[in-house]
């Protein structure tokens, strides 16, 4: 019982970066420290062989697009803090949740904006073989998330059957 839930777990939360996953970070020093900041979903850059130029110009986009967005985080940030400051018997309460609530949808809103337009940048930085080889990989990747998925359904359907029993 223990061994197929840590594979289960292992599997999923590999799954679950992977999906996401099309650049990664590359090398020390490099854009990639600072608890994920910049990453833009971008994990597998590192196996398409970028040249110095591709890593700066990405590492560039990336930077840009983190800065672009700061003030806006940082805004939301401290209407987050002034909402969690008062309480829900203080006159303004519900209106403040409301305020916060639409700042953290427009957040939510320029935040998937941005990142589509850095991972558009950064794809415009790809050679045509790097784009093929980026989108073989996600083939590949969607291809083990179905085999995965028909594991669990058939895993499923065996301990379904086992307890009925």
């Amino acid at each position: 019982m223990r061994k197929p839930l840590i594979l289960g777990l292992a599997l999923t939360s590999a799954l679950a970066f992977g999906t996401v996953a099309i650049a990664a970070p590359m090398g020390h020093g490099g854009w990639h420290h600072g608890h994920g900041h910049g990453h833009h979903g971008m994990f597998a850059l590192h196996k398409l062989n970028l040249s110095d130029a591709q890593k700066a110009s990405i590492k560039q986009i990336i930077k840009t697009g983190f800065a672009s967005s700061k003030a806006q985080r940082q805004a939301v940030f401290q209407q987050r803090k002034a909402f969690e400051s008062l309480t829900p018997d203080q006159a303004g309460y519900q209106a403040a949740a409301a305020n916060l609530a639409q700042a953290e949808a427009d957040a939510t809103k320029a935040r998937v904006e941005q990142r589509a337009n850095v991972r558009a940048q950064i794809y415009g930085v790809l050679t045509s073989a790097q784009k093929m080889q980026l989108a073989s990989m996600k083939a590949q990747r969607e291809q083990r998330r179905q085999e995965w998925k028909a594991f669990q359904a058939q895993h499923r359907d065996q301990s379904t059957s086992t307890s009925n029993q």
